[in-house]
């Protein structure tokens, strides 16, 4: 009689073991699912010489200029013939961080503000020169893109901004190359939808890599690389959607542009695998 009240007992709680563990498996999985939001669509792993690729931008039949952090140099990546088929030097080493295309001219950004402007970009007679924004070292500008609707650059602190309750969008007009004072777009910091992130200094809830326009909606697609994010903005700024990024998959996004039909591109530096360039899209 014991030992078949003992074999009850051992079953009853074996049985409660493998309730609990089938419960926790199911919130690991059901956690996952949960960021894993967006599904890789095609994936370009990169040369050596883009390790620290910092920021991409489309050019033209399925190519993609880009830069690294360190060298003065525009790669036009080849997503055919999954090459470099091109480089093109702008300055000595820098610590380079965003490139925005319109038409035949290439802006790039300096981590403390400073922007190149490489007219011809492509060709032989190519003009570089420089010009200052309102940004300095302190912001650590990571950001760039170009806005064909008011003929601005585009650009975001990585940092702190003039207060540290929000990060503002800034356009620089082309005509003046004189960025705005005040910005377009405010993130604001304290927005419901980064309770999840918040942290206890502000200004370090959310830290722009990269910005990129959608050419369909013209929503702001902002990308932060340090713990890996997307968020989404509406025209007028309000944030409709934050996607976080497997950092397993995602292990530093810097980089993110958009295809004239809305393809989306998200490269990342390298770190346990190599860089990369991945076509993504939303589940």
């Amino acid at each position: 009689m014991k030992i078949a009240k003992l074999t009850i007992l051992f079953v009853l709680g074996t049985l409660g073991i493998l309730s609990v563990l089938g419960f926790m498996l199911l919130n690991q999985t059901d956690h996952s699912e949960s960021l894993s939001d967006i599904t890789i669509q095609q994936k370009w792993e990169l040369p050596k010489d883009l390790n620290e690729i910092s920021g991409i931008a489309w050019l033209n039949d399925e190519t993609i200029a880009s830069i690294q952090d360190e060298d003065g140099v525009i790669f036009i990546y080849d997503l055919k013939s999954n090459k470099v088929v091109d480089r093109i030097e702008f300055a000595g080493n820098g610590d380079y961080e965003g490139i925005a295309i319109n038409g035949d001219n290439a802006y790039v950004m300096r981590s403390d503000g400073v922007i190149y402007e490489v007219l011809r970009f492509r060709e032989s007679g190519k003009k570089i020169s420089s010009f200052n924004t309102g940004f300095s070292s302190k912001n650590n500008v990571e950001s760039l893109t170009y806005d064909a609707q008011n003929s601005s650059l585009i650009a975001a602190p990585k940092d702190r901004d003039q207060s540290d309750d929000f990060k503002g969008l800034y356009q620089i007009p082309l005509d003046s190359k004189m960025m705005n004072a005040q910005p377009s777009i405010k993130i604001n910091m304290n927005d419901g939808a980064f309770k999840d992130y918040k942290k206890k200094k502000a200004y370090k809830t959310f830290s722009p890599s990269d910005v990129a326009i959608h050419p369909k909606t013209g929503e702001y697609y902002v990308l932060e690389g340090k713990n890996p994010k997307l968020v989404i903005l509406d025209k007028d700024g309000t944030i409709t959607k934050v996607h976080v990024l497997d950092k397993k998959i995602f292990e530093q996004p810097e980089g993110i542009t958009f295809s004239p039909d809305g393809t989306l591109y998200i490269s990342n530096e390298a770190g346990n695998k190599p860089a990369n360039i991945m076509e993504v899209a939303f589940k």
